[in-house]
């Protein structure tokens, strides 16, 4: 099963942290994070390196998701081989490319994706088809949002079935909307309204890449984005010197 899934379709908020080769994804799966995010767009990482740090999270509570670099079946492939339970494609502007993306991600009369033996931590199934079954109905498909070519077709893109989340790339579309880095503007926060009306229209979940910097995570979940990225490392730190402020020394 895919907790993250069932939590989206519970109405729950989903929080993410992104990783790398080198993390420590075994303890960062088990801290009460939902997801753990591979980046391989605007990181110095391949997908092919992931299997390791993605085999150490088999059986602890998040869930991996990778972002792939481009809408390719071959890298989309390369990650699911991997394990990732979800992924996450950038630059989705039309339903053509929502629909190719979706394509890649399942398998057989669903979509494209060939098959390579089971893979990843999914559970058991009475049988093969079963498998096949189960990976279809419980991978995460998150297309991203980045630009106006994409909001001027976000009821096409929402129509495809299979996706489960639209997920803004804050960075982009603040650029593409003529407020670079402008989070708290309002021309970028009309846009993220828009997005969320129409995410809801279609029963889809809105989701941020990562939450801007010095804005509160709670004032876009009240906006309805029940998926997003947290940054940790500052807290890990906070919990070890609280921890270390206890000890005499």
């Amino acid at each position: 099963m895919n907790v993250v899934k069932e939590l989206l379709l519970s109405g729950k908020t989903v929080i993410g942290a992104t990783a790398s080769p080198s993390s420590d994804t075994a303890m960062l799966a088990d801290s009460g994070l939902d997801f753990l995010l591979f980046d391989t767009q605007h990181a110095a990482v391949e997908v092919k390196q992931l299997s390791p740090p993605i085999q150490a999270m088999r059986g602890r509570k998040a869930a991996p998701v990778v972002r792939v670099s481009a809408n390719n079946a071959d890298l989309i492939c390369f990650a699911l081989d991997a394990g990732a339970r979800g992924i996450i494609v950038p630059m989705v502007n039309t339903a053509e490319q929502a629909a190719a993306m979706v394509r890649s991600c399942k398998y057989f009369p669903l979509g494209d994706r060939s098959n390579s033996g089971v893979r990843g931590d999914w559970g058991e199934s009475k049988d093969y088809r079963g498998y096949l079954d189960m990976v279809n109905d419980e991978l995460l498909i998150i297309p991203m949002i980045e630009t106006l070519e994409a909001i001027d077709n976000i009821d096409e893109i929402l129509s495809v079935p299979g996706i489960d989340v639209l997920l803004v790339g804050p960075s982009d579309l603040s650029i593409q909307l003529g407020v670079p880095l402008d989070y708290p503007s309002d021309t970028y926060q009309r846009g993220l309204d828009k997005i969320a009306e129409a995410c809801k229209r279609h029963g889809v979940v809105p989701g941020m890449y990562f939450i801007p910097p010095a804005m509160d995570p709670n004032f876009f979940v009240q906006k309805g984005f029940k998926f997003f990225t947290v940054p940790w490392a500052a807290w890990a730190i906070q919990g070890i010197e609280n921890g270390l402020a206890d000890i005499i020394r």
